[in-house]
């Protein structure tokens, strides 16, 4: 006996799910973006996908047409007259949908500028540590705008403070170019640095 739920959908009350044609591997939730196999409604639709004969057919042959081919059956156009139902793996389709998004989000990303402060006293330990993080930002697509901040009397080592940033752009030789030399502005001496482009 089948147990009335929401919506109309008859669910079987015994453990077989597949009455009626209902292959039963994949379970659409709620918040499914399109609908699949016995939730599309519609007397007929244009059946498209490969390996299959492109044409107008009841659903219910659709249907099965998707179950030979041990495939679901995916309402894609749904405004269209009859709607348009392609013959796909469901799960395959929504995970290379989320890929490509991923994948176009990745590369719409925005470059950002990444500041890494130094001072003209800064040990071996703390320079590498810094030298790390510059680097993963660099592979990352961002700018490295690294400086070197004088404080009080500490302005007269100005050329230990070039010294260090000269020895920072070595150091990211291999993933970031040095846009200009050093240069002062007011207290601080900084340079700029652009990631290289992916080796190929």
């Amino acid at each position: 006996m089948a147990v009335p739920q929401k919506g109309g959908f008859n669910r079987p009350s015994g453990g077989n799910f597949n009455r009626g044609g209902f292959r039963g591997r994949f379970v659409p939730r709620k918040e499914a973006e399109h609908r699949i196999n016995h939730f599309i409604r519609v007397p007929q639709v244009r059946l498209v996908g490969e390996n299959v004969e492109v044409g107008i057919y009841s659903t219910q042959d659709a249907l099965k047409i998707a179950q030979e081919h041990g495939l679901d059956l995916v309402e894609i156009s749904p405004q269209a007259d009859p709607p348009v139902c392609k013959v796909i793996d469901y799960n395959k389709f929504l995970y290379d949908k989320k890929k490509k998004e991923k994948e176009m989000k990745a590369k719409s990303k925005v470059s950002e500028v990444k500041e890494i402060r130094f001072t003209p006293n800064t040990d071996e330990h703390d320079f590498n540590f810094k030298a790390k993080h510059a680097e993963n930002f660099l592979k990352e697509g961002n700018k490295v705008k690294a400086y070197v901040q004088f404080k009080g009397r500490a302005i007269q080592f100005k050329d230990r403070g070039e010294l260090l940033l000269l020895k920072f752009a070595e150091r990211l030789a291999e993933t970031g170019t040095l846009e200009n030399l050093p240069k002062m502005e007011g207290r601080r001496m900084l340079a700029i640095f652009t990631p290289k482009g992916k080796k190929k």
